[in-house]
């Protein structure tokens, strides 16, 4: 799972506005237009214009790109009145860019940069009815979680104005969580509110911070105590920090636990986004947008349901190849309940997936002529947050340098994180997957901005469970047990169209949906919950991951059947990597010129 800059997900049209390079604004009033283009400008002028005017209005977005400047210190507005105008502004470029520049007369990369914002545009317009129909707090994105994580990840202190910053950004969590809570409440009132089962995860992260000595306290003097300042200073920072928790962050987190105490005694124990206010229509918007693609609900539940069997079928023939006697259920029973395909430090767990990393980096280049400059760091999830956290997922580098990628692995529970799936997992979230895809994209500086910092979930997941595949294509995958845990990774994926679909659209419960997939999966029990949880609170999105891998396997094989022995994976990858993100459609339309001009 790729992360983008996207700290509070207060509502689905942010969090797709911040996919499409569109972080929420801050304090400041965002303007409703933007500012004319100059006469003679060309198109590039006119996107860094644009991303000149977000940056201005998001302090943490420039902290993702590695800008520290006057707002370092500060959080972003996370009120309705910020989210409507970043939707103005959006809206109002892409009427600019029509009214000022006509396709037909820019380069082919002028074109598509025209085509992808109005698409984003576009996207962004349907879903926004709907921005207020997130949940404010949920276990995977909540910023009970996220504004700690986003301190500890992303705010670097590298001087004493920096160190000041934090301390400033420890202070302003009290304002915003406090509006946050109060958004929530609006919310809820309104019908829109997660599944009560949501809340024992919030009381637990929260409870996580309530201690004076907590997770960001720590970070704070961990990053200060490197500064090359005297003793006395050191103190100065600490206790200023300590002192801004204890007066503005600590309280708040204190009334929004009583808060959502409060909530989860009438919190619904229905599952799927079909109770909300116009639940289905919110889910087909989000459909569209996650896949790029008009599937209904429907089609895509029974595209899940078909890649389910034909995996199945695959599976089966390796568990011949072992000798396995018995059923393919009983043999995920096995793998599932058999301690030797589990590590039993994280020490182990990482040391694999250092083995596993480097021996890839050292493929890479027979396959890719594009490859990162970035370096990768894999990284256990924070204890603050590895209770509810996903089970892994990517933070791209930022683009000055000064972060590298991040493989983050969540290790809370082995027993969760079996070996056979360790190799594809680490292809999927490092490299040639996720870490290969968004760092080279961001270093793609000839492209507008908009375009290296956003994404198409469909693409980049997509790309991320290609990239499972491709490993096995790469020579990888040699001990037969990987290979069936590969197949594992693919079937989870297939399993997610059944049972996202099942939840939101055919009104299956949390329990029915775990239940299918103790019944079609290997995987742990505790590894099922979570993901039900996880598709319960982010509708759609698992959706994406097969939709989009789908679509670039019939691309590439549609590659290799026009071209035989003249296909070059290197070529192929140069052809998807080299646009940054775009929709299914745009990629297909791209390959096929590129097939086109192999003939001639």
């Amino acid at each position: 799972m790729s992360q983008f800059p996207i700290i509070a997900r207060l509502s689905t049209g942010l969090a797709l506005l911040a996919l499409a390079g569109c972080a929420p604004a801050t304090m400041q009033e965002a303007p409703a237009t933007v500012t004319p283009v100059p006469a003679g400008a060309n198109l590039a002028q006119f996107f860094d214009n644009y991303d000149a005017a977000q940056l201005s209005l998001s302090p943490q977005g420039k902290a993702y790109r590695g800008i520290r400047d006057g707002d370092y210190g500060r959080w972003n507005d996370v009120g309705e009145e910020a989210a409507v105008a970043n939707h103005k502004l959006q809206q109002a470029t892409a009427a600019a860019m029509r009214g000022s520049f006509d396709p037909a007369t820019l380069s082919a990369d002028e074109a598509l940069s025209f085509e992808l914002f109005n698409a984003q545009a576009a996207r962004a317009e349907r879903l926004f009815p709907f921005r207020n129909h997130g949940y404010v707090f949920d276990q995977m994105n909540g910023p009970q979680s996220q504004l700690p994580a986003f301190l500890i990840n992303i705010h670097r202190v590298a001087s004493v104005a920096e160190a000041e910053a934090y301390v400033a950004r420890i202070r302003g969590l009290g304002p915003v969580l406090d509006a946050l809570s109060a958004e929530s409440v609006k919310r809820a009132a309104n019908g829109v509110q997660p599944p009560k089962w949501v809340y024992a995860y919030l009381i637990s992260d929260i409870g996580n911070l309530q201690a004076p000595n907590n997770a960001v306290i720590e970070d704070f003097v961990g990053k200060v105590g490197k500064l090359e300042i005297d003793a006395a200073e050191k103190a100065r920072l600490t206790n200023a920090a300590k002192a801004a928790w204890n007066d503005s962050a600590g309280p708040a987190y204190g009334r929004l636990l009583t808060e959502m105490k409060r909530q989860q005694a009438n919190a619904p124990t229905q599952d799927g986004v079909w109770r909300l206010p116009d639940g289905k229509a919110y889910y087909e918007a989000l459909l569209a947008s996650y896949t790029t693609t008009d599937m209904t609900a429907t089609e895509i539940h029974d595209l899940g349901l078909s890649e389910v069997a034909r995996i199945h079928g695959e599976m089966k023939a390796i568990m011949a190849k072992v000798g396995f006697k018995g059923t393919l259920r009983q043999f995920f029973e096995h793998l599932r309940t058999s301690p030797q395909y589990y590590h039993t430090t994280r020490e182990a767990y990482l040391a694999e997936v250092d083995q596993r990393t480097k021996a890839m980096e050292a493929r890479l280049p027979a396959f890719f002529n594009t490859l990162p400059k970035a370096a990768l760091q894999v990284k256990a999830v924070e204890a603050f947050r590895e209770k509810s956290a996903g089970k892994a997922f990517y933070q791209s580098p930022s683009p000055d340098g000064s972060r590298p990628g991040t493989y983050y692995v969540n290790l809370y529970d082995l027993r969760d994180m079996p070996k056979t799936e360790l190799e594809a997992l680490a292809y999927h979230e490092g490299v040639p997957g996720h870490h290969l895809q968004r760092a080279v994209q961001t270093e793609l500086t000839g492209l507008p901005p908009f375009r290296r910092f956003g994404g198409f979930t469909a693409y980049t997941e997509g790309w991320g469970l290609y990239s499972e595949e491709l490993g096995k294509d790469m020579g990888f995958y040699t001990d037969p047990y990987s290979d069936f845990g590969r197949l594992g990774m693919e079937l989870w994926r297939a399993c997610r169209l059944v049972v996202d679909t099942g939840i939101h659209d055919k009104r299956w419960s949390r329990e029915r949906a775990i239940q299918y997939l103790k019944d079609n999966t290997p995987n742990p029990d505790g590894d099922i919950e979570k993901a039900i949880e996880r598709y319960i609170v982010y509708p759609g999105q698992a959706t994406a991951y097969t939709v989009g891998k789908l679509k670039i396997m019939e691309l590439r094989g549609r590659a290799q059947a026009a071209m035989g022995e003249r296909f070059d994976y290197r070529a192929f990858h140069d052809v998807v990597l080299e646009s940054g993100p775009v929709p299914l459609d745009i990629l297909e339309r791209r390959v096929d010129a590129w097939i086109a001009a192999s003939r001639t």
